[in-house]
């Protein structure tokens, strides 16, 4: 009987005579309207927190403690070469941007590299200490007396090295079409085994290839090594610096520069910039996969963390012992302020190390989360569909970048890519902001125009005017402006578009 009932109700229900059809299809249309509300709901929901906190105004981005001192903001960094310096030039920018703070910008992209800096390179330079200039950061060969008559009297200087032998691996794929001497050799295999074979100190862009890090010092590279020379060069470097970085412990790095600077922990969070294809890398390209920029140490305590990292290039043990004689005052530079640098670490505090280290890997991986589209992993740059930010290609790797995670509400963008622009971008940004009134044109690799300058003198800094194609100006000295049609240190026409002197043609 029951069963009976039940069948003629379904009949009924299915008959049509009193309308299932439009039954059934008000009833799914009320569930694909309560479904899409509820979908709309939690995606406004999800923009409105996000805009509301968003992950840059969260306390983690101030990180632990640093008690009551004062965030530095008179800043000169020695950027050298190939040693994770552009990632540490965008903590730079990023901090100085968000704080309206003046930079002393070069006149194109270097400040007067590879001659020794002038402070007429320095973009609305008016004399000594003339105008307050907050940071200093862009590529140049380092002149401290040049250097004071731009930065304060409380200026903060620090810079960061790397382990010549890895530097030499990175700078052979980077300038192998720019200095002559990577240019003849096959491999660096090659030149690691008879380096005088391929090396002319005459020959322009050769700096690259023989004690790089002493050469961006401002010190003569191809001095003969004496142990008397390099304990002087170290005492020269110790008298103006504050603090060295090590760029094979990158983030240890960042925590001795927070805790010097007083800086929240979000200006010290970064993704790998400029950094080379070579092998997959992890989120934000600072794995210890990031190979040619830093191989982040998988701890802070133990002889292990401060073993020298091996370089991933082929070379032989026997080359790279070679590579070090080579560049034998590196070689002592490398060794004396590795070993500052964990002097500074043990009095730190290595549990304290340990745990602020942890906290900063955390920050990055949820930043990357936030900020990068494909999990944080570092692209090629012609995948990056925004123009704007695809990183200069140069030498023989390819340089990677990345893509910001589309729908990220405005502040949070902002902040985003910040984070990922690239140097030359970045630098264009900052001059259009600080000079409203000169249009920059856009990004365009290279040295800039050149202004004549005297070095400093003493027995490490060698004039490399001689080699250069610099011709002396009439007028006062480094006072003279660039013409169109002029050639840069290297040869280079310059073109003026705008109101930026640029490479044109030869």
């Amino acid at each position: 009987m029951l069963f009976r009932r039940r069948a003629r109700m379904l009949r009924w229900l299915f008959s049509g005579r009193v309308g299932p059809v439009w039954m059934w299809k008000a009833l799914l249309l009320f569930v694909a309207i309560g479904f899409a509300g509820q979908l709309l709901g939690v995606i406004f929901n999800k923009s409105v927190q996000t805009a509301g906190r968003s992950i840059f105004t969260s306390p983690d981005a101030q990180g632990p403690s640093l008690g009551s001192c004062q965030p530095h903001t008179h800043i000169m960094f020695l950027k050298t070469h190939k040693t994770a310096s552009s990632t540490v030039l965008n903590m730079l920018y990023r901090f100085g941007e968000e704080r309206d703070l003046r930079f002393a910008l070069p006149l194109g992209y270097q400040l007067g590299y590879p001659l020794p800096f002038n402070a007429h390179r320095v973009k609305g330079y008016r004399g000594p200490r003339a105008v307050e200039f907050h940071i200093m950061g862009n590529h140049m060969r380092f002149n401290r007396p040049e250097v004071e008559k731009v930065m304060p009297a409380d200026t903060f200087y620090f810079s960061i090295i790397r382990n010549p032998v890895g530097l030499a691996e990175s700078s052979f794929a980077y300038y192998k079409e720019v200095a002559p001497a990577f240019r003849k050799a096959k491999t660096l295999g090659d030149f690691a085994d008879d380096p005088r074979k391929y090396y002319d100190p005459r020959l322009r862009n050769n700096h690259y290839a023989r004690n790089l890090l002493l050469f961006d010092f401002g010190m003569d590279h191809n001095a003969n090594f004496s142990a008397t020379l390099a304990q002087r060069a170290e005492e020269i470097i110790r008298q103006t610096f504050n603090l060295i970085l090590v760029s094979e412990y990158f983030d240890q790095s960042m925590i001795l520069l927070r805790h010097a600077l007083c800086w929240p922990l979000d200006a010290v969070v970064s993704f790998s910039l400029n950094a080379r294809q070579q092998k997959p890398s992890g989120i934000g390209g600072m794995s210890a996969g990031w190979v040619g920029k830093v191989a982040t140490a998988a701890g802070v305590g133990g002889k292990g963390s401060r073993s020298q990292a091996k370089t991933v290039t082929n070379v032989t043990e026997e080359q790279r012992v070679k590579l070090r004689q080579w560049n034998a005052l590196d070689w002592h530079l490398y060794k004396s302020f590795n070993r500052t640098f964990w002097e500074e670490i043990n009095r730190f505090g290595l549990a304290q190390m340990e745990e602020e280290v942890a906290l900063l890997r955390v920050r990055r991986e949820d930043l990357a989360r936030v900020c990068l589209r494909d999990g944080g992993k570092p692209v090629e740059a012609h995948r990056i569909r925004d123009k704007n930010i695809r990183p200069y290609q140069s030498g023989l790797v390819k340089i990677l970048g990345y893509e910001l995670q589309p729908g990220l509400d405005n502040a949070t963008r902002t902040a985003c890519l910040r984070m990922i622009r690239p140097e030359i971008q970045y630098k264009d940004v900052l001059d259009a902001k600080q000079f409203p009134r000169a249009l920059v044109a856009p990004a365009q690799p290279g040295p800039q125009n050149p202004v004549p300058m005297v070095a400093a003198g003493g027995p490490f800094l060698r004039q490399d005017s001689s080699r250069t194609g610099e011709r002396p100006a009439g007028g006062r000295a480094g006072e003279r402006t660039v013409e169109e049609g002029e050639r840069d240190w290297d040869g280079n026409r310059l073109m003026r578009r705008n109101q930026t002197l640029i490479l044109g043609a030869r």
